[in-house]
């Protein structure tokens, strides 16, 4: 059993965040985003803290915290620093799961020679792919899951966001030969109780903590 679950997105706003809320009250986890670009209004982790109802102690730290919301190369730029990969290590899963958001897709760049997934060959820990039901999403998911099976990175499996739509999660899920996790409808207005009814109505916690990665 994997104790550390990374959550990343087709394209930037697909929804990850408030997948990882959810995802982590759901199975009792942690919660770390590693690279956290803008910090105008809520970061990712306190949002996540808000909605998933975790404790300060359920939440790590960021080890990078840019001030502009961009790709983490180009934020981290403007800062004046360089993202230092070799520094982003897995932490010890503890006694709960581990919740690992990404930032953007899987080729955000971190630096010029870096891309998040290069990050996540590295780790070897299952992925969720998170993605839209929105126009344009199978081309968007087929190429992610393409990207993930290239670097040999087990995928766990695909959970849509937003309207049902059927058509388009079949083609994914048959094409891309990944398993079908659930569906998070959108959710207005999404209060902490509304997301964690909705995921308990769409997800089911052993398809996580027992997973049968491909």
């Amino acid at each position: 059993m994997s104790r550390r679950i990374v959550v990343t997105g087709t394209n930037t706003g697909v929804g990850k965040t408030v997948f990882s809320a959810g995802l982590a009250h759901l199975i009792g986890a942690n919660y770390w985003k590693p690279i956290q670009a803008g910090l105008e209004g809520h970061t990712d982790a306190e949002l996540v803290a808000t909605l998933g109802d975790l404790s300060a102690d359920r939440i790590l730290p960021e080890l990078y915290r840019l001030r502009t919301p961009a790709s983490p190369h180009h934020s981290a730029e403007i800062d004046g620093i360089r993202i230092d990969v070799d520094a982003l290590d897995l932490p010890e899963a503890g006694e709960r799961p581990l919740v690992i958001e990404g930032a953007g897709g899987l080729m955000v760049p971190l630096n010029y020679g870096t891309l998040f997934v290069d990050i996540f060959e590295r780790w070897r820990a299952p992925v969720v792919l998170c993605a839209s039901t929105a126009l344009g999403t199978i081309n968007h998911s087929l190429l992610s899951i393409e990207a993930l099976r290239k670097r040999h990175i087990r995928i766990l499996g695909i959970a849509f966001i937003g309207d049902r739509n059927s058509e388009s999660q079949s083609a994914i899920c048959e094409i891309g030969r990944v398993r079908f996790l659930g569906r998070l409808p959108w959710i207005d207005p999404l209060t902490p109780l509304a997301l964690q009814t909705a995921f308990k109505d769409s997800f089911v916690a052993e398809d996580f903590l027992n997973p049968q990665c491909l």
